[in-house]
């Protein structure tokens, strides 16, 4: 991947009590390519996780902490963080969870497949179903849920609440992040959409997702609501700009 060694690629990862995960991570990310940089979003968490991130990032430039006040939704978790890095000048954002369920090893395909396309979505569902360690009711909700979204709102994309990306800087710096209100699950199917409408091309690529979490489920009714919700305000949405003329 030698295009691409002097790039700078920022993976964004919201922290909650992770203490026991995140100096691995950051071996294990940084390993990958020397392109990557890691950005700490920490909502000071209780378990010191944020301490033990601003250790890192003293041993080591690639890796930058932020600390917020408190658990304030993973969405703004994520806004916060694409604006710094923004700031920082990446030219690729990468975003994904800190508890392993997405493998650090994935990193250089995103890398590589994103010089063809303006977002990349680690896929769970592309070949068959690659999840382990779910319960069947909660795998069958997130599915279902896909299948939902791509219905209602027409999303090439087989699995929509995907939280493991990467989008050039073009394409974050065409959303209006600020614009962005919605939350967990309903935040990856509104910057999925948000892109989609802009005509961006988005590829996804297979992963295997290992739920650290076995037997707990983040999927509560308030996500499944909003989420349910959020696919038509998306799709009217729309429909009211095309008739407007604004879209």
């Amino acid at each position: 991947m030698k295009e691409i060694e002097y790039v700078k690629a920022i993976v964004i990862i919201p922290t909650y009590n992770e203490r026991d995960n995140i100096h691995r991570l950051a071996v294990e990310i940084l390993a990958q390519h020397p392109s990557l940089q890691i950005l700490f979003v920490d909502d000071n968490s209780p378990d010191g996780t944020g301490e033990i991130a601003d250790e890192l990032a003293a041993q080591d430039q690639r890796i930058r902490v932020m600390h917020r006040p408190g658990k304030l939704g993973l969405g703004a978790a994520y806004r916060a963080g694409f604006a710094m890095a923004l700031e920082m000048g990446a030219d690729y954002l990468i975003q994904m969870d800190a508890d392993f369920s997405h493998d650090p090893g994935v990193l250089p395909v995103f890398l590589e497949t994103i010089q063809q396309c303006d977002l990349v979505i680690g896929s769970r569902y592309l070949n068959g179903v690659s999840v382990v360690n779910w319960p069947i009711r909660r795998l069958m909700l997130s599915v279902f849920a896909s299948y939902y979204t791509r219905v209602i709102t027409g999303l090439p994309v087989r699995d929509c609440t995907s939280g493991f990306k990467c989008f050039r800087r073009s394409t974050m710096e065409g959303i209006d992040l600020d614009t962005v209100r919605s939350d967990g699950y309903s935040f990856q199917i509104e910057m999925n959409y948000r892109c989609r409408e802009k005509g961006l091309k988005i590829v996804e690529v297979p992963i295997i997702f290992i739920d650290r979490h076995a037997g707990s489920s983040k999927m509560s009714k308030k996500i499944v609501r909003e989420a349910v919700i959020l696919v038509w305000k998306l799709r009217l949405g729309t429909l009211v700009r095309r008739i407007s003329g604004k879209g």
